[in-house]
């Protein structure tokens, strides 16, 4: 008997598989993403921008009404010097002075002609100033019913050289200054000064 010889194994045929193309990007959507994406980075530019200059300009108005408020104090020494100096607190004084308190807007601001009033110029701005006798009629006979007063308790110092002390009912005057500055800013400042007998 004779071997039987087995036939050489073929390699079995596989079956051909579709090969996968990967597909080009479109240009069109490539274009699409950059834009987008250029549009965002230039919103946050420009949003950047503007908090800078709002940051500048709030830098700027906090400077100009530091500048309104020194301004005030010229006012304010101003007014109480000339109240220092009147001869007489029972009556009316020019367009800055009067014996008693004004009628008052909402705001608390005397109703004044405020273009009568007398003005100081600081720098660019413009400080007019009204003073008020804090009392119900003038002339005042009863200066603690009629009036504020300021009842200080009289302790006398030993020390040499000490300020003296305000006398027990100090009269009170309110100072009330208006700024006109720049930019068309407007500040208003009121003040409580004493002014012994």
């Amino acid at each position: 008997m004779s071997p039987i010889t087995a036939a050489p194994r073929l390699p079995r045929a596989r079956p051909a598989r579709p090969q996968r193309r990967i597909a080009a990007p479109r240009r069109g959507v490539t274009i699409l993403v950059v834009l987008i994406l250029m549009s965002v980075m230039v919103l946050g530019g420009m949003a950047l921008a503007r908090v800078t200059e709002i940051g500048t300009l709030a830098t700027g108005n906090n400077a100009a009404r530091e500048a309104s408020l020194q301004a005030s104090e010229v006012g304010i020494n101003t007014a109480f010097a000339a109240t220092r100096a009147l001869a007489s607190e029972e009556t009316n004084s020019g367009n800055w002075y009067w014996a008693t308190t004004q009628a008052a807007d909402a705001n608390g601001m005397p109703n004044v002609a405020w273009g009568n009033a007398p003005e100081v110029v600081v720098g660019a701005y413009s400080v007019r100033y009204i003073v008020e006798r804090l009392c119900n009629v003038a002339p005042v006979t009863d200066t603690l019913r009629q009036c504020l007063v300021r009842q200080v308790p009289q302790t006398d110092s030993s020390r040499v050289g000490a300020e003296a002390v305000d006398p027990p009912n100090s009269r009170q005057f309110r100072i009330t200054v208006r700024i006109l500055g720049p930019k068309d800013a407007e500040t208003w400042v009121q003040t409580l000064v004493s002014k012994g007998s």
